[in-house]
């Protein structure tokens, strides 16, 4: 789309709801006009082709034989030139398959928040490719030690960016703890990776084989996870790791990485494809002394090319207690520590036992706005600014009231 041209965007649906929220989701965009044909898609013949579109999304039911059947008639009109994006109802194994084998752009489980549905017809409009300059923003974290919330902090990150208007459109959560991980679990998902199928030809792993691995929440977040092996203590090839990571790079803007503790052959790669590298520490003197060898050893491993930011989790400044102070935090660990995130434990708790993530809760609790202070400080600091302005005119008006 960076021609700046007004593209055509054919809608097919019979859901009144879908089509009026998506009809007053592009109603206001400069680059998209949205066409809509209200007719089930079984009975179409050459509509979709009548109206040169650009692209299509087609509303379906994926769990039904003719539905899937007049998809394929519609694929094989269209050709290769127009990317279709499929919004459905059914969400299985076999129907992503099929979804997969069809070579459709996107597929959308509905409820379909209307932004997801702009930016999946986006990227579907700018091709298999992403934009010449365009690359994805990665982020990774790295525990210090174990317990120390990482996982948390990783999917907070991950959404706070999907939802950036600063920070592109979206987003890709990546699990390295293969033995351990539980990035899918704290948000009630079922870990898709397997990693045997590319194992032994880490060339086999494309757009389409990546699409059926990703599990997706309905925030719009990807999680690409493989299920747990306690038991098992498998360190992969590098090409493995360095092949999926630069598959989710190439298609998604921001790609947040929860590395394990233990050190791989892989890990240093790791570390030297992330945009920002945060350690995870907490407030205890053994941790933060340990955290301290980590960046110094981190900086040798990698020839002081990355620079580790140490965020402390759960940081709590009690004024006249004994223990840990900010100033003592400071003098450890140097200009490497970036803030801390406070500690709320009963809404952390909340939302690992329900499976949802922390703003889904209290968007506005102390643990998110500190997060963002760290991830996003341009937005945070936007967002003091405002909220100054608005209680500045508050006391004018009570100045004036009174």
């Amino acid at each position: 789309m960076s021609d700046g041209k007004n593209r055509r965007v054919v809608l097919v649906s019979k859901d009144r709801d879908f089509l009026r929220d998506t009809r007053a989701a592009f109603a206001s965009s400069e680059i998209i006009t949205l066409v809509s044909i209200e007719q089930n898609m079984v009975d179409l013949r050459n509509e979709i082709h009548d109206l040169e579109g650009a692209a299509v999304i087609i509303d379906m039911d994926a769990s039904r034989l003719d539905e899937i059947e007049a998809l394929q008639r519609i694929m094989r009109r269209l050709g290769d030139t127009v990317p279709v994006v499929v919004v459905t109802q059914e969400f299985s194994a076999s129907a992503v398959r099929i979804l997969v084998q069809l070579r459709v752009a996107d597929f959308l489980v509905k409820p379909v928040t209307t932004a997801d549905l702009v930016r999946s017809c986006i990227r579907a409009l700018q091709g298999p490719g992403r934009e010449e300059n365009a690359e994805a923003r990665i982020s990774t974290f790295m525990p210090a030690a174990g317990g120390v919330g990482t996982t948390t902090l990783v999917l907070e990150t991950a959404y706070q960016l999907h939802n950036s208007t600063l920070r592109g459109t979206s987003t890709c959560v990546v699990d390295l703890n293969f033995q351990q991980g539980s990035c899918a679990e704290y948000l009630d998902l079922e870990p898709r990776f397997d990693i045997s199928e590319i194992e032994n030809q880490p060339e086999r792993l494309d757009r389409h084989l990546l699409d059926v691995m990703l599990s997706k929440h309905e925030s719009g977040l990807c999680v690409l996870a493989a299920p747990n092996a306690p038991t098992e203590m498998r360190s992969f090839n590098t090409d493995v790791v360095v092949r999926m990571l630069d598959l989710v790079a190439a298609y998604f803007d921001n790609v947040v990485i929860d590395l394990p503790r233990t050190w791989f052959p892989w890990t240093e790669t790791v570390l030297l494809g992330s945009n920002n590298l945060y350690v995870v520490a907490e407030m205890t003197v053994p941790c933060l002394r340990h955290t301290q060898r980590l960046v110094r050893a981190i900086q040798e491993t990698t020839g002081k090319s990355i620079k580790p930011k140490v965020i402390v989790n759960r940081f709590e400044q009690r004024m006249f207690e004994a223990g840990i102070k900010q100033a003592d935090v400071e003098e450890i660990l140097g200009d490497h520590f970036i803030g801390g995130i406070s500690n709320n434990y009963r809404l952390v708790r909340n939302a690992v036992d329900r499976g949802v993530p922390l703003h889904e809760i209290d968007p506005d609790a102390n643990v998110i706005a500190d997060l963002r202070k760290i991830i996003l400080p341009e937005e945070a600091e936007a967002a003091a600014t405002k909220q100054r302005g608005l209680l500045g005119v508050g006391r004018k008006w009570l100045r004036k009231a009174g």
